[in-house]
């Protein structure tokens, strides 16, 4: 259609779009509980390290008005024989424990903020021990 076949005042004639209706505020409030918060740190560190919920200890301090997350637990390795005949092996599972615990902290500390809507400081990683797995972690 052009501007030709359509009547002037049409074309001027324009309908204003109702005025934006701000939600009303609720009364009360949203708490997201300890447990849950555990919870979820529990869920995404073990999510990022390749072990079971279960095998993961999670605390939150206090760290000048923000939360310090400190996680304790177990990560798998290959068995030290196939270490010696593989030397590859520890790369299919994600590099040295040290490496892997490194490179795991920053994805917990985003993910845990993203779901929570908590502001963490920082993630601390405390590994307690090791698990001989034979089968590579799948990345």
């Amino acid at each position: 259609m052009t501007t030709a076949s359509v009547p002037a005042a049409a074309i001027h004639a324009v309908t204003p779009a109702p005025p934006l209706r701000r939600p009303v505020p609720l009364s009360g409030h949203n708490r997201i509980t300890t447990q849950a918060l555990t919870s979820l740190a529990r869920a995404a560190a073990a999510d990022a390290l390749g072990v079971q919920p279960g095998q993961v200890r999670a605390t939150f301090s206090d760290d000048r008005g923000l939360l310090a997350l400190l996680l304790a637990l177990s990560l798998p390795v290959p068995p030290l024989a196939r270490v010696l005949d593989e030397p590859g092996i520890v790369d299919s599972f994600g590099g040295p424990i040290l490496t892997r615990a490194e490179a795991a902290r920053a994805p917990i500390l985003e993910r845990v903020e993203e779901l929570s809507g908590a502001r963490l400081s920082r993630v601390d990683i405390r590994i307690i021990g090791s698990t001989v797995s034979r089968g590579a972690r799948v990345l």
